[in-house]
């Protein structure tokens, strides 16, 4: 079997040197200037993560010879780019039989589409999995164990990437049809973790983490319901899991971002400093256009929106959150 894993980024490098033993063919397609020289001559990348391929594994910036033969397409690019690497694996030549399999998260802003759906506003007839789950790059990199869901709504196609893709003993995978929940629970908890980096670098204590979580996680659901969520999935690995880990680990970008924030640093040159994508910075205004478009409170991420695109202090977005109107605890 072969799979070919789009984007060299730090996620994408990582899920290409987890999996090159499941598969007999290796590929891993990028952009021409997103290839460093050291990745291509030898299979090495240092920035962000250190991450050493296999000698197998194929480099290439040729979408047509990258996708040749594929029984998995792993696409791990930035929310932004993937409508146009659709349209290049479209204009490839994709066959409708091979397996993309979504592990980018977050919603495109302007449609605030979820990832399956802008993968099949330009191939509406492919089949498409979603991966998502607790998955810090360098844990995984360091060979610690954690878990994901695939979400199809085709069982035996999610059944096969569920094969095709767990390493036993490190990278276990569940099934799950419900591919709104697991989408929006892996998108929205990236703008809770730049809350949660907030939190801790304004040192608000346990308490404040505590009750950040719970409200978060509440408006999360709140938001993925009226969405057509299933509620129980957003409290498993792409909801609560994922919350959980990007929200206490320093490794996590968004967490980094928001701790930045709390510094009273600007976006900008976070994102300079940081040198790779954050995707909940995106997703806090993504979200917040959705809530609005569903009537639904989204406090946290809203105060977060605040911090990222306006000159609000962190004191301010502690203020305007802790000083709201009262009112009751809701269902979720």
């Amino acid at each position: 079997m072969k799979l070919t894993v789009l984007g060299p980024g730090c996620w994408g490098l990582t899920l290409a040197w987890l999996l090159t033993d499941n598969f007999d063919e290796v590929c891993v397609w990028g952009r021409t200037s997103d290839l460093s020289e050291d990745l291509i001559k030898n299979k090495h990348c240092s920035k962000p993560l250190e991450v050493q391929l296999k000698d197998k594994v194929e480099i290439t910036d040729n979408m047509s010879e990258a996708i040749k033969g594929a029984d998995i397409i792993l696409s791990v690019v930035a929310t932004g780019g993937v409508r146009p690497v659709c349209e290049q694996l479209k204009s490839a030549g994709i066959k409708d039989d091979q397996i993309i399999v979504n592990a980018s998260k977050g919603i495109e802003l302007g449609t605030l589409k979820r990832m399956s759906e802008v993968i099949r506003d330009v191939l509406p007839n492919q089949k498409l999995a979603i991966l998502s789950g607790p998955t810090l790059a360098k844990e995984v990199l360091m060979g610690k164990p954690t878990a994901a869901s695939v979400a199809c709504e085709d069982e035996e196609t999610a059944k096969f990437v569920q094969q095709a893709l767990n390493v036993a003993g490190r990278f276990r995978l569940y099934t799950n049809p419900d591919v709104i929940g697991v989408e929006l629970g892996g998108s929205l908890k990236n703008v809770i973790a730049i809350a949660s980096g907030f939190a801790h670098a304004m040192d608000l204590g346990d308490n404040c983490m505590g009750t950040l979580l719970a409200r978060g996680m509440a408006e999360i659901v709140r938001v993925s319901v009226k969405l057509g969520a299933n509620p129980s999935t957003l409290y498993g690995l792409s909801g609560m899991g994922d919350l959980i880990a990007t929200c206490s680990s320093p490794m996590s970008r968004n967490y980094t971002v928001g701790s930045m924030l709390g510094k009273g640093k600007k976006i900008d040159d976070i994102l300079a400093e940081l040198g790779s994508v954050a995707e909940g910075v995106k997703t806090s205004k993504a979200v917040c256009d959705l809530a609005k478009k569903l009537g639904e409170e989204v406090p946290v991420s809203s105060a977060i929106y605040e911090a990222v695109y306006t000159d609000i202090t962190p004191e301010q977005v502690l203020s305007k959150l802790m000083n709201r109107k009262l009112k009751s605890e809701d269902r979720y």
